[in-house]
């Protein structure tokens, strides 16, 4: 969708097919005038009459990529139930997007699918199992939206087996943009920045539709050997013996898109946590001991095994196992430090010399969204101390302004809060005001697009990034659906 620079509420086709793109009237004035245009006749039936004014931004329906019966029948079903009309057209927009405009769905013997991010044409092995995870509940519903998930664990164990290195790839081998960088590039790659949780997302994915669906079709002999894939890989970054195979440098003026000492990062005492060249952000570590992605790497490392325990995998199980113990445990020795304002806490960074990084991502894993990944109780004493510091100007990238307050990232400039992270401060807090509040900024600062963004700036919600981008929307629609089954009377109507 369109973003708007301006005042103005920018009408055009993509909205309303009558009216022309040159249009602009002002959100209030707007709202009076589109009554049920835009709405199907089912939507005009099934709505109060205050939902009527909101506009139609979805995707047109001749153009979504991909069509759920089970979800349009829950976007049908709960859109008139929310209390405040336009957290309703949000969800309405926001739960579908990935479905409506990001999936390339090959329905065959071996299901394939191939999800871009949103605006970058690309797959990210992070964002495409974040994109689609919310659907997990419904799959045993609806078949082919359970096709299409078993596609997705398909084409990311091809990816894995291609380069477990590489966080994002083409749909093809079709080069890239990066194909210079420093590092073993090939064709089907877009990206090669090495990222811990880049594999951990798709056992986390694997292990979900499993549970969700009892299917074990995608769990191939394939899967079997990426997941054996995985763990070399883990082992080979622990750098007990040599820094291993994986270097990566690019010619640039941005100091965070590479890694310094000739790629391989800043020192590390090999103490069996695992190094990350990159942080979900995509950008470059610090200290290469992510400490957020090393509890992803324990749970993910379990899931696993519980896998391969269900397949009688004797050998994989017990291998994830006993790495996913030795990573724990030096993470208990490592990663939990004392702030001097909050206490015992987990740094974001660590080396294993004793240097570390106090501050978080928008990005997840992050030490906010721990709880939401497995990696700890929302109860523990440590999580919380951590999480006031990072809610906190204790954190650099934690910002606020006049539309709101939240994490940002040194992926965007200064001030910019990610709704991302507001939306998991929500997915993670048991404290309903806070919930609320975090509803209440997600709600004004969409710039009347009807989306979420990457980040938007504290004082101006109009100055926002990547308009399109399928993450943000679909885990926004995730913590909707989440708070309408559990906590219904924060947004729902009695």
């Amino acid at each position: 969708m369109p973003g708007n620079q301006d005042a103005a509420f920018l009408v055009g086709n993509s909205y309303l097919g009558d009216i022309p793109t040159t249009t602009h009237m002002n959100r209030k004035d707007f709202l009076k005038t589109t009554a049920l245009a835009s709405l199907t006749p089912l939507m005009a039936r099934n709505l109060p009459s205050f939902l009527s004014a909101l506009p139609e931004v979805r995707t047109p329906v001749a153009q979504r990529k991909f069509r759920s019966d089970a979800v349009e029948k829950l976007l049908q079903s709960l859109r008139p139930r929310f209390a405040d009309a336009e957290m309703g057209w949000l969800f309405y927009n926001c739960f579908p997007n990935t479905l409506d405009t990001t999936v390339d769905f090959t329905d065959g013997t071996r299901p394939d699918t191939f999800v871009i991010t949103g605006d970058i044409p690309a797959m990210w092995l992070r964002d495409s199992t974040a994109q689609i995870l919310p659907y997990l509940p419904l799959a045993k519903k609806d078949p082919k939206l359970k096709r299409l998930l078993a596609g997705v664990i398909n084409r990311q164990t091809d990816c894995i087996l291609i380069d477990p290195y590489a966080n994002a790839f083409n749909k093809g081998a079709t080069g890239s943009d990066w194909a210079n960088d420093i590092t073993a590039m090939k064709p089907e790659l877009h990206e090669r920045k090495w990222e811990i949780d880049s594999l951990c997302y798709p056992i986390r994915l694997a292990y979900h539709y499993w549970k969700d669906t009892g299917d074990t079709a995608p769990f191939d002999a394939s899967w079997k050997k990426a997941m054996r894939l995985v763990i070399q890989t883990f082992r080979e970054q622990q750098r007990k013996e040599n820094k291993g195979p994986y270097q990566f440098m690019r010619v640039t003026s941005r100091s965070i898109d590479t890694p310094p000492l000739d790629g391989y990062g800043f020192p590390i005492k090999p103490v069996g946590l695992i190094a990350s060249m990159f942080r979900p952000s995509d950008d470059a570590t610090v200290f290469p001991f992510l400490v957020p992605s090393n509890f992803f790497a324990v749970v993910s490392l379990r899931q696993m095994a519980e896998l391969a325990d269900a397949f009688a995998d004797v050998t994989l199980a017990a291998d994830a196992r006993k790495l996913a113990d030795e990573v724990e445990r030096a993470l208990k020795e490592y990663a939990i430090v004392n702030h001097p304002r909050f206490g015992k806490v987990y740094a974001y960074e660590v080396d294993g010399f004793g240097n570390h990084l106090f501050m978080d991502d928008a990005n997840a894993p992050s030490l906010l969204s721990m709880p939401y990944f497995g990696s700890c109780p929302a109860t523990d004493p440590i999580y919380q101390n951590t999480r006031r510091m990072v809610l906190s100007d204790a954190n650099p990238y934690y910002y606020e302004g006049k539309y709101g307050k939240g994490i940002g990232a040194p992926h965007t400039p200064e001030n910019q809060i990610w709704p991302i992270s507001l939306t998991m401060q929500a997915l993670t807090s048991s404290d309903e005001a806070e919930i609320r509040m975090c509803l209440q900024t997600l709600k004004t600062t969409h710039a009347d697009t009807g989306f979420m963004h990457e980040s938007f700036h504290k004082d101006n919600p109009k100055q926002f990034s990547r308009p399109w981008f399928a993450w943000a929307n679909t885990l926004f629609g995730e913590l909707l659906w989440k708070l309408a089954q559990e906590k219904p009377a924060l947004i729902l109507r009695s």
